[in-house]
């Protein structure tokens, strides 16, 4: 169980490119850096307009000069420091993750960047490349994958107590996009615009997190082949997409099913998760995050609650609240940038052998999601035709 107590040698001295009063994840990642006293936020260019970005700043406790108009002041004048910037975090628009994940590497920065990472794999390859040149870590937040029930599914998949895996089936839909772009905020305009959100809309915002979910839980299944349809409900969304359904076929014969959604009107339970083998499946959904349904086949179903001693230790260990108390998503973002400043502090002490063995969101979780997503564009501009992932 996580109480707070550091492994760390000392907080990382922590920036932030984005994430500023008008923007939507600034707080995860400041709620998931700061919780257990493993980063300081001591920088950032939080804001396309520097002066509301230092008011920003300042009234988070970060000193005025510290506070900068953009990423490359602030590489400049952090690199000039004696206590400069160790890590920042990139939580800007698509279209600018990879020049600024780029320029904090080449000056010796660790990154920790929003998803989906980049525009093209052949970048996330640069980037791992320069990563591994620089020795830095590159991590990606994927923010759902900290919760104790999450690690629990993949702990009773590798135990094969669901048998051989038949079936996932998986769904991220809301409605807040069901209507027409009138008035809409910058939030909703970038993110469908191709040349600021890339070749993808919903794929990329929200099915990626599911994509990155179910290889953590089944991370001996391969995507072999698949199929998407995509479509734009709204019009102007076009050639992006608002909606999207991909089946999978799996390197074991497993099928797959993956629905994305931002017009599903009404609805409010975001992600859905279904794994299905020959003995037994699990359900799981972030509506619920401390509930998983165990239902073995010819048995009454179960319901596994999250801090409980009989679920397996590799979930007790990343479970914060204990088993009467409700964990939320600022439970996982925690155990995310935990696991990262893990990261990052073993690289600075030369730890290889704690990195091997250490998982975390990092640069080929972010390079998979992104490659992923091209064999969906590939597959839904063909038509909706079958394309291998090999």
């Amino acid at each position: 169980m996580i109480n707070g107590e550091t492994s760390l040698t000392r907080p990382l001295r922590w920036g932030m490119v984005g994430g500023g009063r008008t923007g939507q994840v600034g707080y995860k990642h400041r709620t998931g850096a700061l919780r257990d006293g493993n980063y300081r936020l001591l920088c950032g260019a939080f804001d396309l307009d520097a002066e509301r970005g230092r008011d920003f700043g300042t009234a988070l406790g970060v000193a005025p000069e510290r506070c900068y108009a953009d990423y490359r002041e602030l590489i400049s004048q952090e690199s000039a420091r004696p206590d400069g910037v160790e890590v920042v975090s990139v939580a800007t628009p698509n279209f600018t993750h990879y020049e600024i994940t780029k320029a904090l590497l080449q000056a010796g920065i660790h990154v920790i960047c929003e998803k989906p990472l980049f525009f093209t794999s052949a970048e996330c390859e640069e980037i791992a490349a320069l990563a591994r040149d620089k020795g830095l870590i590159v991590g990606v937040t994927y923010g759902f994958t900290g919760h104790p029930l999450v690690h629990q599914m993949a702990a009773m998949v590798k135990k094969g107590l669901l048998g051989d895996i038949r079936l996932v089936d998986m769904a991220y839909t809301h409605g807040f996009n069901a209507g027409d772009d009138t008035g809409a905020g910058e939030a909703v305009k970038w993110r469908t615009n191709p040349r600021t959100a890339g070749p993808t809309f919903v794929l990329g915002d929200i099915g990626t997190h599911l994509y990155y979910l179910s290889e953590l839980v089944l991370p001996q299944l391969k995507v072999e082949r698949l199929l998407c349809d995509r479509k734009a409900f709204i019009p102007t969304r076009a050639p992006l997409e608002d909606h999207a359904t991909v089946l999978m076929h799996y390197d074991n014969g497993a099928r797959g099913r993956l629905w994305v959604s931002s017009v599903d009107a009404g609805n409010m339970g975001s992600q859905r998760y279904r794994f299905v083998g020959t003995r037994a499946s699990l359900s799981w959904s972030d509506a619920h995050p401390d509930q998983l349904i165990y239902e073995v086949q010819g048995e009454p179903g179960r319901v596994l609650h999250h801090g409980m001693p009989y679920l397996e230790p590799e979930s007790l260990a990343v479970d914060r609240m204990g088993a009467l108390h409700t964990e939320g998503l600022g439970d996982s973002w925690a155990n995310i940038y935990l696991w990262i400043a893990q990261a990052i502090d073993a690289r600075r002490r030369g730890d290889e052998a704690f990195l091997a063995g250490h998982h975390y969101p990092g640069i080929e979780a972010g390079t998979a999601g992104v490659r992923w997503l091209e064999h969906c564009v590939r597959s839904a501009d063909a038509g909706a035709a079958w394309v291998d992932c090999a």
